[in-house]
């Protein structure tokens, strides 16, 4: 446990001009920080090594970089960011552990690397995503920062809805009883698509507004908008990615939908008419927040670079 101890406050520090490519490393370098503070004070010597495995195994961060991103918008201290986009990293984490295990999705490669599971057996994956998931909380509870106890709880709430049986849980359950079945239809299949992935991305807008002084209800809906189609496009091109893209470069085994007899949006509606269908949630998310005018261009590179993502 990360002892109680107090830090020196960093001066408080805002993204107003950042290029795409200092969000990654200020993300990246703000994450490892955070992490290494709780991970430097775990007991269980395995359970550390299991933690820091599939935490810094090169994952894409595209969820806290979300969060930075939308948080830039409304100036909202970095400080203020780092506690939200490690909680939610570590959630993210934690599902990919549970995703990959035998019962789940049987995957030997996340990231172009073994699964948790593979080095550390079933029991210790398990333990290292309710390890993941509690750390979570509790980061967002007590990690020093000036956050006032009201953001927190806000945030506490907003990402359990979300990653609880009203969200990601909830798709997650779906997509083991109802997504091998070929008359599954694609209205179904899509709000599971928000359920176990959109759901996520659009609280980590709503987490990155919540990180800042903003309480503009009009800001809210219109983000709400955006991440609800950014995260939609985005499992889509993922379903897309798992049949173009070979396992070299994917990092985890090409084709492990249609191995496990999955039900996509492209199996189920067409390679082309998948690819139409990212482009229409891509650019319906652009609208929501055009009159944000150049507040939000980090937040629209960024959403470019994912949907354009070969990998």
């Amino acid at each position: 446990m990360m002892k109680n101890r107090e830090r020196a406050q960093e001066p408080v520090k805002v993204m107003n001009e950042s290029s795409l490519q200092d969000l990654f490393s200020l993300c990246l370098s703000r994450l490892q920080k955070v992490f290494m503070e709780y991970l430097n004070d775990i007991p269980s010597l395995e359970l550390k090594m299991a933690m820091e495995h599939t935490l810094f195994n090169g994952g894409k961060r595209v969820r806290p970089l979300l969060i930075y991103a939308t948080g830039s918008i409304f100036n909202a201290p970095l400080e203020n960011l780092d506690i939200p986009a490690c909680a939610v990293e570590l959630i993210h984490t934690y599902s990919l552990i549970h995703d990959d295990l035998p019962c789940m999705d049987n995957a030997d490669l996340r990231r172009g690397k073994p699964t948790c599971h593979k080095l550390y057996g079933e029991g210790m994956a398990v333990l290292t995503g309710d390890a993941l998931h509690t750390l979570a909380m509790q980061t967002i509870a007590s990690y020093p920062a000036s956050l006032a106890a009201e953001k927190r709880m806000q945030m506490m709430a907003v990402l359990s809805n979300a990653c609880g049986p009203f969200g990601m849980a909830a798709g997650q359950a779906l997509d083991i009883t109802v997504m091998n079945d070929p008359s599954l239809p694609s209205d179904l299949l899509l709000d599971i698509y928000r359920l176990k992935t959109g759901a996520l991305f659009s609280a980590c807008i709503e987490l990155g507004r919540l990180a800042s002084d903003n309480d503009d209800d009009f800001d809210q809906r219109a983000l709400k908008e955006f991440g609800d189609c950014i995260g939609l496009a985005f499992q889509i091109q993922d379903d897309v990615l798992d049949i173009e893209v070979n396992t070299e470069l994917l990092g985890k085994q090409q084709g492990i939908d249609h191995i496990n007899n999955k039900i996509t949006y492209p199996k189920l509606c067409g390679l082309e008419e998948a690819k139409d269908k990212i482009q229409t949630l891509y650019q319906q998310s652009l609208e929501a927040i055009n009159y944000l005018g150049e507040r939000a261009q980090l937040l629209r590179q960024l959403v470019t670079y994912l949907i354009e993502r070969k990998i």
